[in-house]
């Protein structure tokens, strides 16, 4: 992984169809604002062609990021994967002192998404549980502090 960017084949899927949506329809639809805007005359003093041409060039280069990153990144074999350690793709299941039990995915930073449960390698709870098996205590320094997390289960 020279870069680093890890994908689960299901974030590469996403990547992909936002890569497409940006290609088929927001480059029509932004097309679409500029042949509009050009019809309201001189464009150099068309705030809504300037608006449209901003637009026009935030996509593509969200289109130029997102090839580059699908190109460039390592999509993970998840059924080559050590299933009795945890690592990037697993489903983890963790425990706390007090008991609460918490329930994360481990993905690379490109698809993490906390709110849903993903959480990426690279933060302090994903790196710190990378390698460790079910039963472990892993030790995690947090900006709350230091905390020890059971690891329940894998998958």
């Amino acid at each position: 992984m020279e870069n680093g960017t890890v994908l689960t084949v299901e974030g590469a899927r996403k990547l992909e169809e936002q890569l497409e949506h940006l290609k088929t329809v927001a480059r029509k639809e932004i097309a679409e604002q500029i042949r509009v805007a050009r019809e309201f005359g001189d464009i150099s003093e068309n705030a809504e062609y300037d608006e449209a041409k901003n637009e026009q060039a935030r996509i593509e280069g969200e289109i130029v990021e997102l090839e580059k990153k699908l190109r460039e990144a390592t999509i993970l074999d998840e059924n080559a994967l050590d299933r009795s350690v945890v690592h990037i793709g697993a489903q983890v299941v963790l425990k706390d002192a007090s008991g609460n039990e918490y329930n994360f995915t481990i993905v690379g930073s490109t698809e993490s998404d906390p709110i849903n449960g993903k959480i990426s390698n690279e933060s302090p709870v994903g790196a710190a549980l990378l390698g460790h098996r079910s039963g472990e205590v892993v030790e995690v320094n947090t900006p709350g502090g230091l905390m020890n997390y059971t690891i329940v289960s894998i998958d």
